[in-house]
């Protein structure tokens, strides 16, 4: 039986990191300290109060390919790129509120599933920001019972779908072995190094950069659209709080890209945390819109895609 501790994590894991995303979205692109502008006290309510297009609770795309990534792992019974390449396309062509630059130009480029990152890259030679990264919480799950070398590998392949740079894979591939670290109950932050010295030699210094324990936000040379940026920003937030509320809100007080720094945040810290550390005034008014595919999910469903992902997981690693 799966141990219900690990549950609760990573429950908190993919709910709260679609909480994370539905709370940062009406701050996107705007400066810093504008949470905490208007939402001074934390506990106060009212946060979910949507705004810049996204209804109060909605989430955003960052979620909405969280979900069919999910729902591919499941129905599929493991990872099948060409499915989840193909609920991505199906996604896109729908229309979506948002989507990334880059990731609308290789779904909608008609190239096949394994190759249109790769051509986009080739000719843009722009492809690092943090669109597959956004997205990881459910696949880190799934994946994290299996042990460093195969969820990072995962997360390698999952990024590649969208994003031809490695600097993306790379990134994508910390959070899955940070989440990994924090759904078995260990300390994710204690397990930077050892995350690190499996990154691939290209893209470690990069990295360890950011993940160090004395950088900050402000130091960053990138935009936190960008994935390496972004990745530290979360890691910053969960190192200097000590609650899953403290460690997104912090995220979100940053500005810029706040839907998917929050998003990364909330995976991490709801990883940490648990799902009884995200408060029950954000879950309840999340719910995640899925264009071309006709549902609305709220937090319930998420964690129950969260609890079939990590059974599945056991299920592979005991058999």
């Amino acid at each position: 039986m799966t141990d219900p501790h690990r549950v609760e994590r990573a429950v908190g894991s993919v709910v709260g990191s679609a909480v994370g995303d539905a709370l940062g979205a009406p701050f996107e692109f705007g400066p810093e300290g504008a949470f905490s502008a208007r939402f001074p006290r934390s506990g106060q309510g009212g946060e979910m109060c949507g705004g810049g297009g996204w209804d109060p609770g909605e989430a955003t795309d960052d979620t909405q390919m969280a979900v069919l990534t999910a729902e591919s792992l499941l129905e599929r019974g493991g990872l099948d790129p060409p499915d989840v390449f193909r609920r991505f396309r199906r996604w896109a062509a729908a229309d979506p509120k948002d989507i990334g630059l880059q990731t609308e130009a290789v779904l909608g480029s008609g190239d096949p599933w394994d190759l249109a990152a790769a051509l986009h890259f080739q000719s843009s030679q722009r492809a690092a920001g943090n669109g597959a990264l956004m997205r990881a919480a459910p696949s880190a799950v799934r994946f994290a019972t299996l042990g460093r070398q195969a969820t990072m590998d995962a997360a390698r392949r999952l990024s590649a779908l969208t994003h031809g740079d490695r600097a993306a894979w790379e990134g994508t591939a910390v959070f899955h072995d940070l989440v990994r670290a924090a759904v078995d109950g260990g300390d994710p932050l204690a397990a930077v190094p050892e995350t690190l010295r499996a990154v691939h030699p290209d893209h470690r210094e990069r990295y360890a950069v950011v993940l160090a324990p004395d950088w900050h936000p402000d130091l960053a040379t990138e935009f936190n659209g960008a994935v390496w940026p972004c990745l530290g920003s979360a890691v910053w937030a969960l190192r200097t709080t000590s609650s899953y509320e403290e460690a997104v809100r912090a995220a979100v007080d940053l500005g810029g890209d706040t839907d998917t720094v929050a998003a990364v945040t909330g995976g991490l810290a709801g990883a940490v945390y648990g799902i009884r550390a995200v408060p029950a005034r954000w879950t309840e008014a999340l719910h995640v819109p899925l264009p071309g595919f006709g549902r609305v999910l709220r937090a319930a469903e998420l964690a129950r895609l969260a609890g079939g992902l990590l059974e599945a997981a056991d299920a592979e690693a005991g058999g």
